[in-house]
């Protein structure tokens, strides 16, 4: 008999998001051993030779280091390992002419924890039984922050406004600031930008005006910049770290080839970093120092930066392009199909207007034709509106080869077709 759950035992110990689905694509492939799948729902990152290879000729000389010893046989402060620290801190000074002090630089265990650490040091009920907020202003955003609360209530999204463009059958979401609002109920914001996983980057303008919203009610915004600049650069439009008073700037190695390491870094005003690091001082302590120390190298050298702009970028912004222009050939204009804008990060987001099925059925029709997508319901965690597009969309990766991407896209295209013919018969 299993042990008796605590209320967040069962919260926290139930399959949430896409981990639901990946079970249930793991099963299908296990069912299916003789079967040929492409598979197009993984957000684990390629192996790309040249970034793998840069991880070795750090950990050769980590391993040759005097340091090695230091770095993994000690407890380290729970700030984070201090050369990397100090890298980070010289990088984004130089990079961006900024003047950051090493006490607004905390390195977590993956961006994931760091959320949650924001999640639950400023959302949730306060001393007094106020219940504080976590607001997503854009929705869809990154299934995942659907399952760092402790307080799942707390949690809410916005709806967005659809910019469409029919003759290219592209579409891009924008933050509906007549719907938005902030107060002093709210406890922090958080967004991705480039955004998993719609690939949606907002404006400068539109982070200006969310930061400003929440100044006056002193509200952490927490950036999710796991697919931006410097590293891994997984953008597709040119932007720029933005930095300010009630601005967090978070980072992750993962896509620039760290993923089994998980570094996680949170840059910001130095108030909010201290509670961040409190908290993660509570849970672990600190973050793994191996990873740290080899990301220290690759930063210090100028190589991480370098090989995600020359090799990372262009890797994923080919994949994009080719199904882009395989759909475009292949799926009929009379269909209203739409792809959002890629403007960063590694998938692409497809729009099926007035869908006659669930994107779990097509998900499930899809299956039969040896194509595995994501459906994207699961994209729209704290959006409590019954809205239809959450039933609407899939999302693609781009980790695929370019056969399997065109293969894919052209046995996709007529099951499509199909769906909206079987609708209108």
């Amino acid at each position: 008999m299993p042990p008796t759950l605590s209320q967040i035992g069962n919260q926290m110990s139930a399959l949430t998001g896409v981990r639901a689905i990946m079970k249930d694509i793991i099963e299908t492939l296990r069912a299916n051993p003789d079967e040929s799948f492409i598979n197009l729902s993984a957000g684990n990152p390629v192996i790309l030779p040249e970034v793998e290879q840069l991880w070795r000729d750090c950990t050769t000389q980590l391993l040759a280091s005097p340091d090695y010893g230091e770095v993994v046989c000690r407890y380290g402060t729970s700030q984070g390992y201090q050369p990397l620290v100090d890298a980070i801190q010289k990088d984004f000074n130089q990079r961006y002419g900024l003047n950051l002090t090493d006490r607004q630089i905390l390195i977590t265990p993956g961006s994931q924890a760091l959320y949650f650490l924001a999640a639950n040091a400023f959302g949730g009920a306060t001393e007094t039984g106020r219940l504080k907020k976590i607001v997503l202003p854009l929705s869809p955003d990154y299934t995942g922050y659907g399952g760092i609360c402790l307080t799942p209530e707390a949690l809410k999204a916005y709806q967005p406004t659809l910019e469409i463009d029919e003759t290219a059958h592209r579409f891009k979401y924008r933050p509906d600031f007549e719907q938005l609002h902030f107060d002093e109920t709210t406890g922090c914001i958080i967004f991705s930008r480039p955004c998993n996983p719609t690939g949606n980057v907002l404006s400068k303008a539109e982070v200006k005006q969310i930061a400003d919203l929440a100044a006056p009610f002193n509200i952490p915004v927490l950036i999710d910049s796991a697919y931006g600049p410097p590293y891994p650069s997984l953008n597709y439009t040119d932007i720029a770290p933005i930095l300010g008073n009630n601005i967090v700037h978070c980072m992750s190695l993962s896509k620039a080839g760290l993923p089994g390491e998980r570094v996680g870094i949170a840059i910001g005003d130095e108030r909010i970093i201290q509670i961040l690091e409190a908290f993660q001082t509570n849970v672990c302590i600190h973050s793994g120092r191996y990873g740290q120390a080899i990301a220290a190298q690759a930063i210090q050298s100028g190589a991480l930066a370098e090989i995600s702009v020359q090799v990372i970028r262009p890797y994923y912004q080919a994949k994009l392009a080719l199904l882009q222009s395989t759909l475009d050939q292949h799926m009929p204009s009379t269909l209203p199909w739409f792809l959002h804008l890629g403007e960063g990060a590694i998938f692409a987001w497809l729009w099926l207007k007035e869908l006659p099925i669930s994107d779990w059925q097509l998900y499930q029709q899809l299956k039969r034709v040896g194509v595995i997508v994501v459906p994207g319901h699961s994209f729209f965690p704290g959006l409590s509106q019954d809205w239809p597009h959450k039933h609407q969309c899939l999302r693609i990766s781009l980790t695929a080869t370019d056969e399997e991407i065109t293969i894919a896209m052209q046995r996709l295209v007529p099951v499509i077709e199909e769906v909206y013919r079987s609708n209108n018969a």
